[in-house]
């Protein structure tokens, strides 16, 4: 039994089917004369059914169908789909299609004429023949541009290689070739490296993320140091190849090493000469307090004043060497596995210097610090430089001295805040440097290497200590390091 939906198709015209379909249609008979022309084949083509039906189907100027028409050919299979042709519009155009060409049999298999059924591709084409310009034309852009940064690369005195996500080197430039030959083709690892597998500290993943990242490698087949410096290639949103740049290092490590060596001998002098002399002035002090204690009645006035500047002079003298001790030091520790709770050091040096807190009346307020892997001995050497720098030259109308910190990425930073005279600012730089004081110091007793330590501890942890104004008043110092995590 037939279903409603196949009686209502069995009962619909035919006609109405083919004039409602979204593609041209044509019927022609044995003779290529047109029987039947839909309504999208008027649409585009540009020709009634009336101008159409009755008439050669050549009247299109069609090509290639002009030139051979292969409708009735028996070397054609049949159906033909996907051919693309073009036609003549009524009002001149060229028209672009595509379309599809079969035999219609009558029931017996006779031929008894042709179908066509067509679609305009014309915009389509335009649309592509555009997009293969804009393409041709950007391909020539970045062909020039290509063609510009590889003459500026092989100008360069830096040995420079590009290579792709796999490691495949596609470019060297010519300082790089007079070193290894062409190594183009060749991957990275094995060429540059003479390794089978590829680094460990590889940083091709960070680069085509779009990072820049920054290697130091010994070039065998030259023997210098080089900082290799990766960045993405081409810089865009999405890079596919890696650019390295070799920087001839090797002058620098040199110098690098011999200054090591030199702050290591210096360091190790001073801490010598510190330790042989801060020796005798021990018992040198204990005389003079031994003669102030039994003898002080047998001077006269002189005498007296002369015990008592040597007394002075020893200590200061002892004092100074400890300073310098704890100078030499610096960078000599080894850093702790566990962070350094580094507010309680901070609270301990306030303790260790409680007398002359209460002597000043200064009201000492310690915000939470934070923590880093640091020796905690040098921790409270800085901290104690910079307090009782603080505690010296606080304003006697306003001793407010805040100690605060904050983290960064990679870095944390300490602040010591007071309200004193402050320091001029042709002396700020200065003042970090030993044996340097500000003239605000003047009344005041110091070594002038307290500073200096502060200095020299930010330096070997990979960061700076300067000095700003405070507002209202005073100076701020501030102290920066690595997290060192």
């Amino acid at each position: 039994m037939k279903s409603d939906f196949h009686r209502l198709l069995a009962e619909y015209p035919l006609e109405t089917l083919l004039q409602t379909i979204p593609t041209g249609l044509f019927l022609v008979d044995t003779d290529f004369q047109v029987v039947y022309w839909n309504t999208e084949a008027e649409r585009i083509t540009g020709y009634s059914s009336a101008e159409a039906v009755g008439r050669h189907c050549s009247f299109l100027e069609g090509i290639p169908c002009k030139d051979k028409c292969g409708l009735y050919a028996e070397d054609t299979e049949k159906p033909v789909i996907g051919i693309n042709c073009s036609v003549q519009h009524k009002d001149g155009r060229t028209i672009q299609l595509t379309k599809n060409v079969d035999l219609l049999r009558n029931k017996t298999g006779t031929v008894i004429g042709g179908i066509e059924a067509f679609v305009d591709i014309s915009r389509l084409k335009q649309l592509e023949n555009s997009l293969r310009s804009e393409v041709e034309d950007r391909t020539r852009e970045l062909e020039l541009e290509k063609a510009a940064l590889h003459s500026v690369l092989d100008g360069m005195v830096d040995p420079v290689y590009i290579c792709d996500a796999e490691f495949r080197i596609t470019f060297i430039n010519r300082a790089l070739r007079d070193i290894y030959g062409d190594i183009t083709g060749q991957v990275c690892h094995r060429a540059l490296h003479n390794s089978s597998l590829v680094c460990e500290d590889c940083p091709i993943t960070d680069v085509l993320s779009g990072g820049v990242e920054f290697r130091e490698r010994e070039l065998e087949n030259t023997g210098k140091i080089y900082e290799i410096v990766h960045s993405p290639f081409p810089m865009a949103q999405n890079p596919t190849h890696k650019l390295g740049v070799f920087r001839d290092i090797t002058e620098r490590k040199a110098a690098e090493r011999r200054l090591q060596q030199a702050n290591g001998e210096l360091d190790a002098f001073v801490s010598t000469v510190s330790h042989d002399l801060r020796s005798p002035l021990t018992p040198l002090i204990g005389f003079a307090e031994l003669l102030e204690e039994r003898s002080v009645d047998q001077l006269d006035e002189i005498g007296r004043e002369a015990l008592s500047e040597i007394k002075k002079t020893a200590t200061r003298m002892k004092a100074l060497l400890e300073d310098l001790l704890t100078l030499a030091r610096v960078g000599q520790l080894k850093n702790p596995v566990q962070k350094v709770d580094v507010t309680r050091v901070a609270e301990d040096v306030m303790l260790e210097l409680a007398d002359k807190v209460i002597e000043r009346q200064a009201k000492v307020d310690i915000s939470p610090l934070p923590n880093v892997r640091i020796p905690e001995s040098l921790l409270t050497d800085l901290f104690r430089n910079l307090l009782a720098n603080a505690l010296k030259y606080a304003a006697v109308e306003d001793p407010r001295i805040e100690i605060s910190g904050e983290s960064f990425p990679g870095r944390v930073r300490y602040r010591v805040v007071d309200h004193g005279p402050g320091i001029a600012r042709d002396e700020m730089a200065e003042v970090f440097e030993p044996f340097r004081r500000g003239s605000s110091s003047r009344a005041h007793q110091g070594s002038g290497i307290g500073l200096a330590t502060v200095a020299k501890i930010a330096r070997v942890y990979e960061g700076s200590a300067w000095v700003e104004e405070t507002p209202g008043g005073g100076a701020t110092f501030v102290v920066e390091l690595a997290r060192n995590d």
